[in-house]
Protein backbone atom coordinates (compact mmCIF):
# COMPACT_ATOMS: atom_id res chain seq x y z
CA UNK A 1 0.00 0.00 0.00
CA UNK A 2 1.55 3.50 -0.68
CA UNK A 3 1.90 5.65 2.10
CA UNK A 4 -0.30 8.72 3.12
CA UNK A 5 2.48 10.40 4.97
CA UNK A 6 6.34 10.74 4.62
CA UNK A 7 8.07 11.43 8.08
CA UNK A 8 11.02 13.00 7.36
CA UNK A 9 13.58 13.31 9.92
CA UNK A 10 16.77 15.18 9.76
CA UNK A 11 19.56 13.93 11.61
CA UNK A 12 23.03 15.49 12.81
CA UNK A 13 25.26 13.86 15.49
CA UNK A 14 21.96 12.67 17.27
CA UNK A 15 23.29 8.98 18.59
CA UNK A 16 21.56 10.12 22.10
CA UNK A 17 18.39 10.45 20.78
CA UNK A 18 17.85 9.55 17.38
CA UNK A 19 16.93 5.68 18.14
CA UNK A 20 14.61 6.50 20.60
CA UNK A 21 12.61 8.70 18.27
CA UNK A 22 12.33 5.72 15.60
CA UNK A 23 11.57 3.37 18.45
CA UNK A 24 8.37 5.62 19.38
CA UNK A 25 7.40 6.20 15.25
CA UNK A 26 7.40 2.22 14.94
CA UNK A 27 5.11 1.73 17.67
CA UNK A 28 2.25 4.53 15.98
CA UNK A 29 -1.55 2.93 15.86
CA UNK A 30 -1.18 3.11 11.94
CA UNK A 31 0.84 1.96 9.14
CA UNK A 32 0.80 3.71 6.18
CA UNK A 33 3.78 6.13 6.53
CA UNK A 34 7.30 5.92 5.79
CA UNK A 35 10.45 7.40 7.75
CA UNK A 36 13.04 9.18 6.10
CA UNK A 37 16.35 9.72 7.52
CA UNK A 38 18.19 12.48 6.31
CA UNK A 39 21.87 12.58 7.42
CA UNK A 40 23.35 15.73 7.46
CA UNK A 41 27.14 14.29 7.64
CA UNK A 42 27.25 13.56 11.29
CA UNK A 43 30.41 12.57 12.71
CA UNK A 44 28.88 10.09 15.48
CA UNK A 45 27.46 7.20 15.25
CA UNK A 46 23.81 7.74 15.45
CA UNK A 47 23.42 6.43 11.52
CA UNK A 48 25.33 3.25 12.14
CA UNK A 49 23.41 2.55 15.32
CA UNK A 50 20.53 3.53 13.54
CA UNK A 51 20.54 1.22 10.45
CA UNK A 52 21.77 -1.48 12.99
CA UNK A 53 18.88 -1.43 14.80
CA UNK A 54 16.06 -0.78 11.78
CA UNK A 55 18.03 -1.35 8.63
CA UNK A 56 16.79 -0.15 5.18
CA UNK A 57 15.28 -4.06 3.93
CA UNK A 58 12.32 -6.07 4.01
CA UNK A 59 12.34 -6.35 7.84
CA UNK A 60 11.77 -2.49 7.70
CA UNK A 61 10.41 -1.18 4.56
CA UNK A 62 9.01 1.66 5.98
CA UNK A 63 12.89 2.84 6.71
CA UNK A 64 14.89 4.92 4.15
CA UNK A 65 18.16 6.76 4.35
CA UNK A 66 19.49 9.32 2.69
CA UNK A 67 23.31 10.04 3.79
CA UNK A 68 25.24 14.16 2.92
CA UNK A 69 28.58 13.83 2.41
CA UNK A 70 29.32 17.30 3.95
CA UNK A 71 26.88 19.65 6.59
CA UNK A 72 24.74 20.94 4.18
CA UNK A 73 22.09 22.64 6.60
CA UNK A 74 18.69 21.77 8.19
CA UNK A 75 16.57 23.11 5.35
CA UNK A 76 18.51 21.50 2.40
CA UNK A 77 18.42 17.94 4.62
CA UNK A 78 14.35 18.71 4.73
CA UNK A 79 14.46 19.78 1.44
CA UNK A 80 16.09 16.22 0.33
CA UNK A 81 13.81 14.24 2.15
CA UNK A 82 10.53 15.93 0.48
CA UNK A 83 11.99 15.08 -2.59
CA UNK A 84 12.73 11.51 -2.05
CA UNK A 85 8.98 11.57 -0.36
CA UNK A 86 6.55 9.22 -2.19
CA UNK A 87 3.57 10.61 0.06
CA UNK A 88 0.99 13.79 -0.54
CA UNK A 89 1.79 14.63 3.07
CA UNK A 90 5.33 15.41 4.77
CA UNK A 91 6.12 15.19 8.64
CA UNK A 92 8.95 16.80 9.69
CA UNK A 93 10.15 15.98 12.92
CA UNK A 94 13.50 16.82 14.64
CA UNK A 95 16.12 13.87 15.82
CA UNK A 96 15.35 14.80 19.45
CA UNK A 97 12.08 13.47 19.88
CA UNK A 98 9.71 11.20 20.89
CA UNK A 99 6.36 10.68 19.88
CA UNK A 100 2.89 9.93 21.44
CA UNK A 101 1.59 6.64 19.69
CA UNK A 102 -1.10 8.70 17.81
CA UNK A 103 0.93 11.50 16.68
CA UNK A 104 0.78 10.65 13.20
CA UNK A 105 -2.28 9.80 12.80
CA UNK A 106 -3.44 13.21 15.08
CA UNK A 107 -1.52 14.96 12.01
CA UNK A 108 -2.91 13.61 8.98
CA UNK A 109 -6.47 13.57 10.05
CA UNK A 110 -6.20 17.86 11.24
CA UNK A 111 -4.18 18.62 7.61
CA UNK A 112 -6.59 16.48 5.74
CA UNK A 113 -10.29 17.66 6.68
CA UNK A 114 -9.61 21.20 4.45
CA UNK A 115 -7.55 21.79 1.79
CA UNK A 116 -7.10 25.73 2.77
CA UNK A 117 -4.26 24.43 5.44
CA UNK A 118 -1.10 24.19 4.75
CA UNK A 119 0.55 23.09 7.77
CA UNK A 120 -0.64 21.32 10.97
CA UNK A 121 1.77 21.70 14.31
CA UNK A 122 1.88 19.48 17.14
CA UNK A 123 1.69 19.89 20.83
CA UNK A 124 5.39 19.73 21.74
CA UNK A 125 6.29 19.45 25.64
CA UNK A 126 9.36 19.01 27.62
CA UNK A 127 10.58 15.63 27.42
CA UNK A 128 12.14 16.32 30.74
CA UNK A 129 8.70 17.93 32.33
CA UNK A 130 6.02 16.58 30.05
CA UNK A 131 3.57 18.79 32.59
CA UNK A 132 5.50 21.70 30.64
CA UNK A 133 5.00 23.03 26.85
CA UNK A 134 8.02 23.33 24.30
CA UNK A 135 5.99 24.79 21.29
CA UNK A 136 2.19 25.01 20.60
CA UNK A 137 2.80 27.24 17.26
CA UNK A 138 4.64 30.16 16.75
CA UNK A 139 3.99 33.17 15.39
CA UNK A 140 5.52 36.36 13.50
CA UNK A 141 5.30 40.32 15.20
CA UNK A 142 5.96 43.77 13.45
CA UNK A 143 8.99 44.02 15.26
CA UNK A 144 10.85 41.71 13.53
CA UNK A 145 10.36 38.57 15.77
CA UNK A 146 9.53 35.18 15.65
CA UNK A 147 7.96 33.85 19.37
CA UNK A 148 6.70 30.83 20.96
CA UNK A 149 3.94 32.25 23.37
CA UNK A 150 3.22 28.68 24.60
CA UNK A 151 7.09 27.91 25.79
CA UNK A 152 8.01 26.78 29.17
CA UNK A 153 3.71 27.42 30.16
CA UNK A 154 1.87 24.76 31.40
CA UNK A 155 0.87 21.95 28.72
CA UNK A 156 -2.66 21.70 30.09
CA UNK A 157 -3.61 25.21 28.94
CA UNK A 158 -3.08 23.68 25.26
CA UNK A 159 -6.31 21.56 24.92
CA UNK A 160 -8.02 23.64 21.57
CA UNK A 161 -7.24 23.29 18.54
CA UNK A 162 -6.63 26.76 16.91
CA UNK A 163 -4.97 28.54 14.26
CA UNK A 164 -1.55 29.61 14.47
CA UNK A 165 0.98 32.21 12.69
CA UNK A 166 3.59 29.25 11.35
CA UNK A 167 3.99 25.50 12.23
CA UNK A 168 7.13 24.93 14.38
CA UNK A 169 9.54 22.77 11.63
CA UNK A 170 10.27 20.05 14.96
CA UNK A 171 7.40 18.42 14.53
CA UNK A 172 4.26 19.47 11.57
CA UNK A 173 2.83 18.22 8.65
CA UNK A 174 2.67 19.84 5.75
CA UNK A 175 1.12 19.49 1.99
CA UNK A 176 3.86 18.67 -0.08
CA UNK A 177 2.26 20.13 -3.60
CA UNK A 178 2.08 23.08 -1.81
CA UNK A 179 5.35 23.22 -0.37
CA UNK A 180 6.80 22.62 -4.34
CA UNK A 181 4.54 25.25 -5.83
CA UNK A 182 5.95 27.88 -2.53
CA UNK A 183 9.67 26.98 -3.39
CA UNK A 184 10.18 24.24 -0.39
CA UNK A 185 11.86 25.56 2.60
CA UNK A 186 14.29 28.55 1.13
CA UNK A 187 17.98 26.80 1.43
CA UNK A 188 19.68 30.69 1.89
CA UNK A 189 18.22 30.00 5.65
CA UNK A 190 20.42 26.82 6.30
CA UNK A 191 18.74 26.80 9.78
CA UNK A 192 16.48 29.15 11.65
CA UNK A 193 13.15 30.97 11.00
CA UNK A 194 12.91 28.51 7.50
CA UNK A 195 9.71 27.46 9.62
CA UNK A 196 7.98 30.96 10.19
CA UNK A 197 9.15 31.89 6.45
CA UNK A 198 7.41 29.06 4.60
CA UNK A 199 4.18 29.33 6.94
CA UNK A 200 4.24 33.35 6.09
CA UNK A 201 4.91 32.48 2.50
CA UNK A 202 1.19 30.41 2.81
CA UNK A 203 -0.39 32.50 4.92
CA UNK A 204 0.49 35.22 1.95
CA UNK A 205 -1.05 32.83 -0.90
CA UNK A 206 -3.93 32.77 1.40
CA UNK A 207 -3.42 29.44 3.34
CA UNK A 208 -3.84 28.71 7.21
CA UNK A 209 -1.69 26.66 9.47
CA UNK A 210 -2.82 25.12 12.45
CA UNK A 211 -2.16 23.73 16.07
CA UNK A 212 -3.29 20.20 16.74
CA UNK A 213 -2.97 19.43 20.18
CA UNK A 214 -3.72 15.67 20.02
CA UNK A 215 -0.65 15.10 18.26
CA UNK A 216 1.75 14.78 21.03
CA UNK A 217 5.55 15.21 20.80
CA UNK A 218 8.07 14.75 24.09
CA UNK A 219 11.33 17.20 22.48
CA UNK A 220 14.46 17.58 24.36
CA UNK A 221 15.51 20.61 22.24
CA UNK A 222 18.48 22.06 21.27
CA UNK A 223 20.17 18.79 20.22
CA UNK A 224 22.36 19.69 17.36
CA UNK A 225 23.55 23.42 18.31
CA UNK A 226 24.03 22.41 21.48
CA UNK A 227 22.24 25.45 23.68
CA UNK A 228 19.50 27.68 23.57
CA UNK A 229 21.37 30.85 23.00
CA UNK A 230 25.23 30.24 20.61
CA UNK A 231 27.15 32.07 18.74
CA UNK A 232 25.56 30.00 16.08
CA UNK A 233 22.31 30.57 16.38
CA UNK A 234 22.71 34.35 17.38
CA UNK A 235 24.58 35.14 14.24
CA UNK A 236 22.12 32.66 11.55
CA UNK A 237 19.07 33.98 13.54
CA UNK A 238 20.27 37.71 12.97
CA UNK A 239 20.92 37.34 9.71
CA UNK A 240 17.55 35.33 8.38
CA UNK A 241 15.61 38.22 10.37
CA UNK A 242 16.75 40.46 8.02
CA UNK A 243 16.32 38.24 5.00
CA UNK A 244 12.64 37.00 5.80
CA UNK A 245 11.37 40.73 6.07
CA UNK A 246 13.13 41.31 2.80
CA UNK A 247 11.48 38.28 1.40
CA UNK A 248 7.94 38.76 2.37
CA UNK A 249 7.35 42.58 2.86
CA UNK A 250 6.83 45.16 0.06
CA UNK A 251 8.77 48.33 0.39
CA UNK A 252 5.35 50.83 1.51
CA UNK A 253 5.26 47.43 4.23
CA UNK A 254 8.97 47.48 5.67
CA UNK A 255 8.75 51.58 5.75
CA UNK A 256 5.34 51.10 7.64
CA UNK A 257 7.23 49.01 10.29
CA UNK A 258 9.97 50.73 10.46
CA UNK A 259 9.98 52.07 13.79
CA UNK A 260 8.83 48.86 15.21
CA UNK A 261 11.53 47.37 13.21
CA UNK A 262 14.49 49.21 14.91
CA UNK A 263 12.81 49.20 18.39
CA UNK A 264 12.68 45.30 17.88
CA UNK A 265 16.51 45.25 16.41
CA UNK A 266 17.66 47.31 19.10
CA UNK A 267 16.09 45.53 21.73
CA UNK A 268 17.77 42.34 20.34
CA UNK A 269 21.07 43.76 19.97
CA UNK A 270 20.94 44.99 23.78
CA UNK A 271 19.85 41.04 24.83
CA UNK A 272 22.84 39.43 22.90
CA UNK A 273 25.27 42.20 24.37
CA UNK A 274 24.21 41.11 27.40
CA UNK A 275 24.93 37.25 26.42
CA UNK A 276 28.56 38.51 25.25
CA UNK A 277 27.52 37.58 21.83
CA UNK A 278 26.53 41.49 20.32
CA UNK A 279 29.22 41.18 17.89
CA UNK A 280 27.96 37.90 16.40
CA UNK A 281 24.16 39.08 16.38
CA UNK A 282 25.56 42.27 14.43
CA UNK A 283 27.69 40.69 11.88
CA UNK A 284 24.43 38.44 11.39
CA UNK A 285 23.00 41.68 10.41
CA UNK A 286 25.25 42.61 8.18
CA UNK A 287 25.30 39.20 6.46
CA UNK A 288 21.69 39.20 6.03
CA UNK A 289 21.65 43.13 4.48
CA UNK A 290 24.23 41.55 1.88
CA UNK A 291 22.26 38.36 1.16
CA UNK A 292 19.30 40.58 0.29
CA UNK A 293 21.25 42.63 -2.24
CA UNK A 294 22.53 38.97 -4.20
CA UNK A 295 20.91 37.68 -7.12
CA UNK A 296 20.52 34.62 -4.98
CA UNK A 297 18.75 36.43 -2.47
CA UNK A 298 16.25 38.57 -4.54
CA UNK A 299 14.97 35.67 -6.31
CA UNK A 300 13.41 34.60 -3.43
CA UNK A 301 11.15 37.94 -2.56
CA UNK A 302 7.56 37.13 -2.99
CA UNK A 303 5.63 38.10 -5.94
CA UNK A 304 3.20 40.60 -4.35
CA UNK A 305 1.20 41.07 -7.13
CA UNK A 306 -0.09 37.17 -7.13
CA UNK A 307 -0.55 38.31 -3.00
CA UNK A 308 -3.18 41.06 -3.85
CA UNK A 309 -2.99 44.58 -0.96
CA UNK A 310 -5.95 42.80 0.53
CA UNK A 311 -4.27 40.09 1.88
CA UNK A 312 -1.33 42.00 2.92
CA UNK A 313 -3.65 44.47 4.72
CA UNK A 314 -4.79 41.97 7.07
CA UNK A 315 -1.78 40.39 7.22
CA UNK A 316 -0.10 43.55 8.58
CA UNK A 317 -3.60 43.92 10.81
CA UNK A 318 -2.28 40.24 12.36
CA UNK A 319 1.65 41.09 12.65
CA UNK A 320 0.47 44.25 14.71
CA UNK A 321 -2.20 42.58 16.83
CA UNK A 322 0.86 40.20 17.68
CA UNK A 323 3.01 42.47 18.51
CA UNK A 324 0.68 43.41 21.28
CA UNK A 325 0.42 39.96 22.53
CA UNK A 326 4.37 39.36 22.34
CA UNK A 327 4.99 42.45 24.49
CA UNK A 328 1.65 41.76 26.99
CA UNK A 329 3.08 38.21 27.56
Amino acid sequence: MKAKVSVIIPNYNGEAYLNQCLDSLLQQDVRSFEIIIVDDASTDHSIEEAKKKYPENDAFPQTKYLMHESNQGFCKSVNDGIKMASSPYVILLNNDTVVDAAFVRELYQAIHCSEKIFSVGAKMVSLKDPDIMDDGGDYYCSLGWAFAPAKDRPAINYMKKARIFASCGGAAIYRKKLLEELGMFDENHFAYLEDIDIGYRARLMGYVNVFAPQALVYHAGSAASGSRYNDFKARLSARNSIYLIYKNMPIWQIVLNMPHLIIGFMLKIVFYILKHMGHTYLSGIKEGIELCRTEEGRKHRMDFKRVGLGRLLILEAELLTNTVRRVIG
